[in-house]
């Protein structure tokens, strides 16, 4: 089927392509966005068709030289090359990637902020002056589609300004739309752009682990024939591990997260597993009552409500 587009009632657009799906918000001078629009759309209706003509190369582990060529094709590779020690491919940051390329299309005058969401994984644009908020949904097990309609109340708030450095968000975790080996119910990731946070969330997720037999994992490859993790296997089931095996699994993850930090890779990070948090650098601005602060690791941060 050919990309479609459609104006949301409150004024976002939504562009779908067989399995991208986005959502993107602007504001400013209403030339300008309108222009921007249809500028991301020309770019959207194209970027699908590129990736699949490189899909069996996207689908092999990260090597030492890039054997790519798209735009988005290379910018996925370049994103998870800086963590080709373990098994990882381009696919790991194919949703950033391609949220990043289409934001290129709202940086011009008159476009004051704008926000391409990805399934979540989301790339800013920011003017000077300009900020944006965030919000963290942890646990989709708790997540009722009836009431889809009243306003979502979200586990936890970010504000970005524009003279932060981050122009990324990604979320990875064994409850989303793609595999984990670990068992996070959330990691959040703010990066320097959308691909590398989506990489990097998708590195610490996997990190957030502990040794328990109670926990159900498969071959990648038994649940989706043409993943990219093949007989890796990816987690299908966690239950209450208690607070003793939340906080070793935390604490995995955060040692992780800042080794990736100092890597250059991302800025900061939240860690969500059963209702514990813990973050690293920065923190959201506010969290919900029924989330709680796990015992950092030096050169991290509890999160309080």
């Amino acid at each position: 089927m050919p990309a479609a587009r459609a104006r949301l009632p409150d004024g976002r657009w939504h562009f779908h392509h067989g399995p991208i799906d986005i959502v993107i918000g602007a504001d400013g001078d209403a030339a300008s966005v309108a222009a921007a629009h249809e500028a991301a759309w020309q770019r959207f209706a194209t970027v699908l068709d590129e990736l699949v003509c490189e899909l069996p190369r996207l689908r092999e582990p990260v090597g030492a030289t890039c054997p790519l060529t798209g735009t988005v094709a290379r910018r996925m590779w370049h994103a998870c090359a800086p963590f080709r020690a373990c098994y990882i491919t381009p696919m790991a940051a194919v949703a950033g990637s391609v949220a990043q390329e289409l934001v290129a299309a709202y940086a011009r005058d008159g476009v004051r902020r704008a926000w391409v969401n990805n399934g979540g994984d989301i790339a800013l644009h920011l003017a000077p002056g300009s900020a944006v908020s965030v919000g963290v949904y942890a646990d989709l097990a708790r997540f009722v589609p009836a009431a889809a309609r009243q306003p979502l109340a979200t586990d936890a708030d970010f504000r970005i300004d524009a003279d932060s450095p981050v122009r990324g968000i990604a979320t990875s975790g064994w409850r989303g739309r793609s595999f984990s080996l670990g068992i996070a119910d959330a990691v959040t990731v703010l990066a320097a752009t959308a691909a590398q946070a989506d990489a990097a969330a998708t590195m610490i997720a996997n990190a957030v682990d502990v040794a328990d037999a109670r926990i159900v994992r498969r071959p990648a490859v038994e649940l989706r024939d043409d993943s990219d993790l093949r007989d890796i296997p990816v987690t299908v089931e966690v239950p209450p591990l208690g607070e003793a095996a939340v906080r070793v699994a935390l604490a995995a993850g955060v040692a992780r997260a800042r080794e990736i930090r100092a890597a250059g890779a991302c800025h900061d990070a939240v860690l969500v597993c059963q209702g514990w948090v813990a973050a690293i650098r920065g923190a959201p601005r506010r969290l919900a009552s029924h989330m709680r602060a796990a015992s950092p690791a030096p050169d991290a941060v509890a999160v309080h409500a």
